[in-house]
């Protein structure tokens, strides 16, 4: 199946609005907004498909306007279906000066021979806030499939004003690497990671919240760094999905408590 989405926000009255969108099946997008007063839109994006089959190419873009401030939810977690030739997604999101994007995807569940390959590029024109997320299992652990997934390749560009300024690339092959290695997940079954970018005076305060907030959790191998004074990176280890996701959109919640930035205008 090849779908698309799009979806464009703008910003009218100081509060940012779902402008236009369109998608096709099994793509289906909702306002779930609880408090409209408050600056931030929150869509959720639906899919009525039961999971990522066998030559599905999924083609997203996201477009948001100066100053707005768009968190994308998803519905569930998106399972990976066996296949032999595989399947692909490509994700393109635009921000304007001053827009901000947070997106916690649900976690990614390969099932035995799924084969599946994601390509983001993100595109920023100043003075954005990005968080930004992806959280992998090993399969479906409780049925006994672990690691029995051909691959995963899930490859983040991210472009300042043109010019690459991050590039995360992602390949697991259980096939080909050993997963409980040194180096790679080390026993562990689940994988999360997360990129924060912000504004350079607000990158110290978010790094020390949120290190300090994941220094006081259990059963986790965190990894936690800042190469840039405009970045944070965060790479998770543990063994279940839940309190991963949960951990995730913990994170995020410091880092938009911590930053001096408002919802408002910027």
């Amino acid at each position: 199946m090849k779908a698309t989405l799009y979806i464009q926000s703008a910003v009218r009255h100081d509060l940012t609005y779902l402008k236009q969108s369109y998608y096709t099946p099994p793509f289906k997008v909702a306002d779930i907004t609880e408090d409209k007063k408050s600056g931030l839109l929150h869509l959720m994006l639906m899919c009525s498909s039961p999971g990522v089959l066998e030559g599905d190419d999924y083609r997203l873009k996201i477009d948001l306007e100066e100053n707005c401030h768009l968190q994308l939810h998803t519905q569930s977690y998106q399972r990976l279906f066996p296949m032999q030739q595989g399947a692909s997604q490509v994700m393109e999101v635009y921000l304007q000066k001053g827009a901000t994007f947070v997106y916690i995807p649900h976690p990614v569940v390969p099932h035995k021979q799924a084969v599946f390959t994601v390509r983001n590029k993100i595109y920023l024109q100043g003075n954005n806030r990005l968080i930004w997320s992806d959280l992998l299992t090993c399969g479906r652990k409780l049925n006994g499939e672990r690691f029995e997934f051909v691959k995963y390749h899930n490859v983040t560009d991210i472009f300042m004003q043109g010019r690459l300024i991050i590039k995360e690339n992602c390949l697991v092959q259980p096939g080909v690497v050993d997963m409980h290695t040194i180096g790679q997940w080390e026993g562990f079954s689940h994988q999360a990671s997360l990129i924060i970018l912000d504004n350079p005076e607000n990158i110290p305060p978010i790094y020390e919240a949120v290190n300090t907030w994941l220094q006081q959790q259990i059963g986790l191998s965190v990894g936690i760094s800042s190469p840039t004074n405009t970045a944070i990176f965060i790479r998770i280890l543990g063994n279940k999905a839940e309190p991963l996701f949960h951990c995730l959109n913990k994170i995020a919640d410091l880092a938009i408590a911590t930053s001096k930035r408002s919802f408002g205008l910027c």
